[in-house]
């Protein structure tokens, strides 16, 4: 979909592209302006003069205010709605660095610290601008934690055995026919927030090695693989072609990911109920033949299967 062509005329004649751009509008993207403007304000300053922190405030809403004539602010109710807010969770904050310093420097304890968004979804290296205002890849580890990357062990990337995309932005392997239209349906596929449909379809291994180029996955979980039970054959999508030619990457341009033509592999589906599977021998050959499929083209081994929702239908290989 051509970027220019979702805008939504306000009354002034000014373009909106936020509903366009999959936005769950829930002020992530102004917070993360505020951040980067260095106008931000953040807990610390909450929880220090309460005056100061006042005065930025008014500032801030009139910077906003001045930016969006229609912006209403109750600037000295949300104030006494703030100070009320500093006091609930003034016993509840600490120094990030220094707890995680302790955490990482005192007694010996395993530490998991879990992406919220998917790689492609990563302000610097995901399918931009449809992308969330933060780092989801592994580098927000660093960055939003403030741990040292000498401390990052084993990294986890987790995968549905299809693809899904919530709001627009290319996606080379989508099916806007019945095979999505049954993944949609059999995976329940909708957004959590925002409660869209997802656009479904078949599992594309190119954006899956690319995930595996800024993460350096370590072992993979292979979600959702009951969802393809019913189908007679599968298709995986192994390579992008661009004017008929190969590329061996991921294309950072919009409009040029909109151009690939996907190159796929097909095999045969299982044709069977896997969500009684607890262990790997009780998968059927097919579908082991499918999970090995993706470890070869990934260069990552599959550490987990999952094949329905509860806990015990998590099937660990090793």
């Amino acid at each position: 979909m051509d970027f220019k062509k979702c805008s939504v005329k306000h009354k002034r004649g000014k373009s909106n592209y936020i509903s366009c751009i999959g936005t769950t509008k829930k002020g992530i993207g102004p917070t993360y302006s505020s951040k980067a403007a260095r106008t931000g304000l953040r807990i610390c300053d909450l929880l220090s003069d309460f005056n100061e922190f006042s005065s930025r405030f008014k500032n801030l809403a009139h910077q906003y205010k001045s930016m969006f004539p229609s912006l209403e602010v109750d600037i000295e109710g949300q104030l006494k709605k703030l100070k009320g807010y500093a006091e609930t969770i003034r016993p509840m904050v600490q120094d990030g660095v220094y707890f995680m310093y302790e955490a990482l420097h005192g007694s010996p304890k395993k530490i998991l610290v879990e992406g919220a968004n998917a790689a492609l979804l990563d302000i610097d290296f995901g399918t931009y601008p449809f992308v969330t205002s933060s780092n989801c890849t592994v580098g927000g580890v660093c960055t939003g934690l403030g741990i040292p990357p000498q401390y990052i062990g084993e990294v986890y990337g987790v995968v549905k055995a299809y693809t899904t995309r919530v709001g627009i932005g290319a996606f080379p392997t989508e099916q806007i026919n019945e095979i999505g239209d049954l993944l949609q349906s059999r995976g329940h596929e909708w957004g959590v927030t925002t409660g869209r449909k997802r656009r479904c379809g078949w599992l594309d291994l190119v954006i899956l090695r690319y995930a595996h180029m800024i993460n350096g996955f370590t072992a993979l979980a292979l979600t959702k693989l009951d969802i393809l039970d019913v189908l007679d054959e599968i298709r995986i999508g192994v390579a992008y072609r661009l004017d008929g030619k190969r590329i061996p990457y991921f294309p950072a341009n919009q409009e040029i990911l909109q151009k690939v033509e996907v190159e796929y592999e097909t095999m045969p589906g299982w044709k069977t109920d896997t969500t009684s599977a607890r262990k790997w021998e009780d998968l059927p050959s097919k579908a082991q033949n499918y999970i090995r499929f993706v470890e070869n083209h990934v260069g990552v081994s599959v550490k987990w299967v999952g094949v329905g929702k509860s806990r015990e239908s998590m099937i660990q290989l090793f």
